[in-house]
């Protein structure tokens, strides 16, 4: 995989290319101090919201001022405030009716769903998207490593992160499929929720890799800037295909139901008398999770201690655990 695939993939590269066939979405350009910010390993703080005024009533015990500290030099931790950033943000997230998902260049900060109030990517104003994104490894590879997995030692491409923002649709994990080309040809379509059974997948699945088929040549092959890739697609309740997302066609990928070592080499992709047929016609090998025996646990559920809370467990940093139980004391107020 060389540096030039990443790049190819990149949000802003190839959303003006299918603009029609996918999901609305605004990109903003992250600005250097937001990018610091999220990089910042000090206490979860989390900005783009007030604390709301605390007014204590009168001949209450709330009334007399606790002094909690008797050391003078006690800080409070406040978070950074990005007012311009802020307005655009807010803006955009008006303009796609009030609800976005969102993520960088590349990722989205799945691994960080388990943190927010809704246990969901649903964001309504930019704290929520700053509490997912410092919480999620996926955002801070994107930062930081994005050409890790590459092979090639050509320089970097020139990079300008930006802030991804769709307009929040109730997807369905069962109607969400991962396709594989290689030297333009799909060759591949992986279940994308494969660690659940879905019955409607199996009885569906010469439909559903049809019409997936017939997408990709209308409105994807040829068109990419690269012959071999992965992306994501979504087929609604009348059988229509979205593009969701495209991905490198590498290890940095999840292959899912596949393993890359089949679908760089071919091999192996013959794995029973369908997908053989499948083959022969020139239709991509479909793979599904057939059986409620092969359900699996979430993939993701190995980010759910993150080392904030692994410091909390040891003590070393109790005032992460104030900050969080701070927020979510807000939520409660908004709501």
């Amino acid at each position: 995989m060389k540096k030039e695939q990443v790049a190819h993939c990149c949000f802003s590269v190839w959303y003006p290319l299918f603009r029609t066939v996918t999901i609305r979405s605004v990109i903003l350009p992250l600005p250097d101090n937001v990018k610091e910010y999220l990089l910042d390993d000090g206490t979860l703080v989390v900005s783009g919201r007030e604390d709301p005024p605390i007014h204590a009533q009168e001949g209450s015990d709330d009334a007399e001022e606790i002094q909690w500290s008797d050391d003078e030099n006690t800080t409070t931790l406040k978070a950074p405030e990005f007012p311009e950033f802020t307005a655009k943000v807010e803006e955009a997230i008006s303009s796609l009716g009030g609800s976005v998902f969102p993520k960088l260049n590349w990722s989205a900060p799945r691994d960080a769903y388990w943190i927010a109030m809704n246990s969901s990517l649903k964001c309504k104003a930019l704290s929520d998207i700053f509490l997912l994104f410092k919480s999620s490894d996926f955002i801070t590879r994107d930062l930081t490593q994005p050409f890790i997995h590459c092979t090639d030692d050509s320089p970097d491409p020139s990079l300008d992160y930006e802030l991804v923002l769709r307009k929040w649709c109730e997807l369905i994990p069962g109607a969400e499929f991962r396709c594989f080309v290689k030297e333009n040809k799909l060759i591949g379509i992986s279940q994308r929720d494969y660690t659940q059974y879905y019955d409607h997948i199996s009885t569906q699945c010469e439909e559903i890799c049809r019409s997936i088929q017939e997408f990709f040549k209308k409105h994807i092959q040829y068109k990419f800037l690269d012959e071999d890739f992965v992306f994501d697609v979504y087929r609604d309740s009348r059988g229509k295909i979205w593009l969701i997302d495209f991905n490198p066609f590498g290890e940095v990928t999840d292959s899912l139901l596949f393993t890359w070592d089949e679908l760089t080499s071919g091999r192996n992709l013959k794995g029973d008398q369908s997908e053989e047929e499948a083959t022969e016609q020139d239709y991509p090998v479909f793979r599904c999770t057939n059986s409620q025996v092969t359900v699996q646990p979430s993939p993701y559920l190995s980010y759910r201690l993150p080392k904030d809370f692994v410091d909390l467990s040891t003590g070393e940093d109790v005032h992460k655990l104030i900050d969080f139980l701070k927020l979510k004391r807000n939520q409660q107020d908004d709501d």
